[in-house]
């Protein structure tokens, strides 16, 4: 059967067609059940066909569906309201994607020292191994020069700096620096969290140098690594600006932008918009995944599980020598990085009924909804080492030949 013939080729999915799922659970057309850890890249917070989800959607979908915000969305306000009093936050723009969030914490950065009467203040100071989406300002922003390559001349403004160097961005801080963004727990960099020390001294340097400081929580956000933000987990490391999204909308498109007053205040009617962002359908299914990710019992049993994957990793590099190097991440964003093939693990599993993704530095990466069992992850694990122990087997029989 001829697939995708007229859908542009940036993708190149296996041959293998889902037709529905429940929890952690996908089937094929096959009829072919597999385990799912990667969750639309740790999108669906409470797994598949989530019951409260799709009620919520159901009961939105037979009142109003959309208005634009030429409007007052219902449900918009009460959410913005429910996150600002979990949060940092005052103020809240909402979009459909974590690049729009991204963007928009970009533009305000921007703004707000415009209007302090800076407009030559524009520099962003970004990291090697970071990803910020795929907008043409987002990929400035992240540290990977390919996704820059044939679009063009890189945009004025941008600084990356090496991941971890905390001598280097104390030296790059400057009364042109309008904002720093990095990703507390780096998701496609290699599941590399900052060593919370340093996101202290970020906001202390940041404070003194005059610069705003952005999170970009798009994946490590909405409860994932065992806090409601991942920043939490740091003392006083709070940002100005943090795009989230991704696990906000439990599989249904929804982005936001949180901002403090100071720097919100700026952003008024003219300065920025979107025409879907933030619709009834989905501030209503956000209001049902908020609903879960906010509950303190919820966040403990994503740290209770998300220990059994790491201790279960751990386990798989004593038994199977030469096979993991380190065991990374935070809460149920965690991975390996390998000494085989991390394309070629991933590939093993799902052919074992194991979905999961993998991440720069030949990283492998599990991120499973956030409700998961610990029966399915010890289940997880189980495929999982058969993978290595075949790979690693196959590795080896070739480095004979």
């Amino acid at each position: 059967m001829q697939r995708r013939s007229h859908i542009f080729p940036t993708y190149a999915p296996p041959a293998i067609q889902f037709e529905r799922g429940e929890g952690v659970r996908l089937w094929d057309t096959e009829r072919r059940e597999y385990l799912d850890f990667i969750s639309g890249i740790s999108v669906n917070t409470l797994g598949h066909a989530h019951p409260d989800l799709i009620k919520s959607l159901e009961n939105q979908a037979q009142k109003l569906w959309h208005l634009s915000n030429m409007f007052d969305v219902p449900g918009q306000s009460e959410l913005a309201d429910r996150y600002c009093e979990l949060s940092f936050a005052d103020r809240i723009f909402f979009a459909n994607s974590g690049a729009e969030a991204v963007e928009c914490a970009l533009k305000a950065a921007r703004r707000y020292h415009f209007e302090k009467g800076e407009p030559d203040r524009i520099e962003i100071i970004g990291f090697d191994g970071a990803f910020h989406g795929r907008t043409y300002a987002t990929i400035n922003a992240a540290g990977n020069p390919n996704y820059l390559k044939g679009f063009g001349p890189a945009l004025p403004g941008y600084t990356k700096l090496p991941f971890g160097d905390m001598n280097a961005f104390q030296n790059a801080l400057s009364d042109k620096t309008a904002a720093v963004i990095i990703e507390p727990v780096q998701g496609e960099g290699g599941l590399r969290p900052v060593p919370l020390a340093d996101l202290t001294l970020m906001r202390k340097l940041c404070t003194e140098a005059g610069a705003l400081l952005i999170y970009d929580e798009v994946q490590c956000g909405a409860g994932r690594t065992g806090k409601l933000f991942a920043h939490e987990w740091a003392q006083d490391a709070t940002p100005d600006l943090m795009a989230t999204a991704k696990g906000v909308g439990g599989g249904f498109p929804l982005g936001m932008t949180f901002s403090t007053e100071e720097v919100a205040q700026y952003m008024v009617p003219g300065t920025h918009g979107t025409t879907y962002g933030g619709n009834a359908l989905a501030v209503a299914v956000g209001h049902a995944v908020l609903d879960h990710i906010s509950k303190p019992n919820f966040l403990r049993h994503v740290e209770t599980v998300s220990e059994q994957i790491r201790d279960g990793f751990e386990a798989i590099k004593s038994e199977v020598s030469d096979s993991i190097v380190d065991v990374r991440g935070k809460g149920l964003l965690i991975g390996a990085k390998l000494a085989v093939s991390n394309i070629a693990v991933r590939d093993a599993t799902r052919d074992l009924g194991l979905l999961i993704g993998v991440a720069g530095d030949n990283v492998v990466r599990l991120a499973p909804a956030l409700n998961v069992s610990s029966v399915d992850v010890e289940e997880a694990i189980n495929r999982l080492r058969k993978a290595l122990i075949s790979v690693k087997s196959q590795e080896s029989e070739k480095e004979l030949v």
